[in-house]
């Protein structure tokens, strides 16, 4: 059987379509990935600078925004080029690493920006504050700052809430807090974030992207994390719903005391 990737091409290139290497992203009018979300946040990086949509096909597991099977790829494919389909537009994150010394790094994220321990057994501690304001001090494995995109992702399986895609809101959520009052923040995405490592011994810390490193953070650094003035969006074909994505991979509305005889 040939490969989704195969079929889709020649099925475009049949209807006239042009097809654009991935080097020349920035003229292409629609990208098109097939995988799973891994594929979908890498595609999401090049639509941010293409100013295009994405259409995604899912030949992942669990993943939340491809929403298209193989088998409906063709038809979905055919609708979206007739213009018979929906767009929604989610948030994305910029993150800048600004170091003492006056060195700056920054990356934009689809789904999370977080905080992790790194080589090394123990807690990190760690200092948040939100529009300048102090909120709390943390000690545990990390901290997660994610849209409603990547409410799904990570933070959902650190007890975050899902979020509703089309809400402008970031949710700040501890990983593996010492204290258990240390809860899962949803704030505002006009707001930003603000995080510090704080200096104890054999303190290591990194921040990663959507999953990619961004490096390592030191205590006397600073992560500024805030919504991006760009945002990118996703193309669905007709059908899309949300909650039925939800329902579908999370396993909602079955009674799981009936057992298969």
């Amino acid at each position: 059987m040939a490969e989704p990737m195969q079929v889709l091409s020649d099925h475009l290139t049949k209807v006239g379509i042009t097809l654009l290497a991935e080097d020349e992203a920035a003229k292409a009018d629609l990208i098109i990935a097939i995988g799973g979300d891994g594929t979908m946040l890498y595609a999401s990086s090049r639509a941010r600078d293409a100013n295009a949509p994405i259409l995604g096909i899912n030949r992942g597991r669990l993943g939340f925004l491809a929403d298209v099977t193989p088998d409906e790829m063709i038809s979905s494919v055919d609708h979206v080029l007739r213009g018979d389909y929906t767009t929604d537009s989610r948030l994305l994150l910029q993150a800048r690493l600004l170091s003492r010394s006056g060195e700056e790094q920054t990356a934009f994220a689809l789904n999370d920006v977080v905080l992790q321990r790194s080589e090394t057994g123990r807690m990190v501690d760690f200092e948040t504050r939100i529009s300048g304001r102090y909120v709390n001090t943390h000690s545990g494995d990390g901290l997660i700052v994610a849209t409603p995109t990547g409410s799904t992702a990570y933070a959902l399986s650190c007890g975050g809430p899902i979020i509703e895609p089309q809400l402008d809101a970031i949710v700040v959520v501890p990983v593996c807090p010492h204290t258990l009052t240390d809860r899962p923040i949803v704030v505002s995405a006009n707001q930003s974030i603000e995080v510090r490592l704080i200096e104890r011994d054999d303190t290591k810390a990194e921040i990663t992207v959507d999953g990619l490193s961004m490096g390592s953070i030191r205590p006397d650094d600073k992560l500024l994390i805030c919504a991006a003035n760009n945002r990118v969006t996703l193309v669905h074909p007709p059908g899309y719903d949300f909650y039925e994505i939800l329902r579908s991979k999370l396993f909602w509305g079955r009674d799981s005391r009936k057992r298969d005889t």
